[in-house]
Parts: structure tokens; C-alpha cells; sequence
């Protein structure tokens, strides 16, 4: 890693071969990338203590959890109340993501719910923290393009991205 924090190609390549074998090992790792064991783990450890690597739970898919369907509300907040929406909104179980943006709205909420009654209930109860104005609920139809990094490390690599 760079002393700005950023990845150099080394640190990409690594990470390229942990999102094609997430399993590896670290021997494992090192092998395929012509390193030693021991730099493959301090890049590591120095990337996770820098929060360069995501939580495993941005892994997992909310339907295998018995939440199969996605929604995304968008959410105009009173801004002075800004903090509190986003504890509570931190405090609902179906709320996975919540970022802030410019532009109509203040908020983009992902959910995840059990089916359509599931997310009204969880709908209602968003809208229904105090500090939020108004919401705007679209269902995700289908994932055209997963969360992915990928394409960014292989361009950071300097290898060209797997189809």
C-alpha cells in the first residue's frame, strides 16, 4: 500500500486472486502471486488496518437470509435532524444500506424484505422516523451489474479485467 493510503498493482493483484478464491490461503496466495508468505499477510493486515477491505457481511445476499426482495427508497430529511434519522434508520434490521447524495432527495435506503407486506411494514416504519419528510419507494427488479471493484483493481494491477 502507498504511503497515501492508496493501493499500489501488487496490493491489486492480491486482492484480484482473493475475489477469484476468497478461500485462499495465505501459502496459497503467495504461490500464485510469486511473493512470500509473509508479505502477502503484512499487505493484508496493512490493508485491513487501514479499512481498505469491506466487512465479510457485504458478502452475503439478503435472499438467503429469507429477505429476497430489494427495494430503494429515497428519503428528503430535515437537516438539522440528520444525525438521529440515521441512528434510527441504523436500528431497522431490513435497512443494508444507507448513503447520502445530492441532488432530489437527501438519502438512498436500500432494504431487503420478506415479500411486498414486509416491505410496506418496513416502508411505514422509515417513514415514520421523525426527521423524515417524505419517501419514494422503487422495487429492484433485477441486478443488471453486482457491486463489483474488480475492473478498478485490474486497471490498478495494470491486467486487463476478466469477462
Amino acid at each position: 500500500m502507498r504511503a497515501d493510503g492508496q493501493l499500489d498493482a501488487t496490493d491489486a493483484r492480491l486482492l484480484l486472486a482473493l475475489n477469484e478464491r476468497p478461500r485462499a490461503t495465505v501459502l496459497a496466495l503467495a504461490e500464485e502471486l510469486g511473493l512470500s508468505r509473509n508479505t502477502v499477510q503484512a499487505r493484508l493486515t496493512a490493508m485491513d488496518e487501514r479499512g481498505a477491505l469491506l466487512p465479510f457481511e457485504r458478502r452475503v445476499d439478503p435472499a438467503v437470509l429469507g429477505h429476497p426482495l430489494t427495494a430503494v427508497i429515497t428519503v428528503h430529511v430535515l437537516q438539522q435532524m440528520l444525525d438521529e434519522v440515521t441512528v434510527a434508520l441504523a436500528d431497522v434490521p431490513e435497512v443494508v444500506e444507507v448513503v447520502g447524495v445530492s441532488g432530489d432527495a437527501d438519502l438512498l435506503v436500500r432494504v431487503a424484505a420478506v415479500d411486498a407486506d414486509d416491505l410496506y411494514r418496513v416502508a411505514g416504519q422509515i417513514l415514520a422516523t421523525d426527521g423524515i419528510e417524505r419517501t419514494r419507494t422503487a422495487l429492484v427488479m433485477r441486478t443488471l451489474i453486482a457491486y463489483r471493484t474488480a475492473p478498478l483493481l485490474s486497471r490498478v494491477a495494470g491486467v486487463q479485467p476478466l469477462s
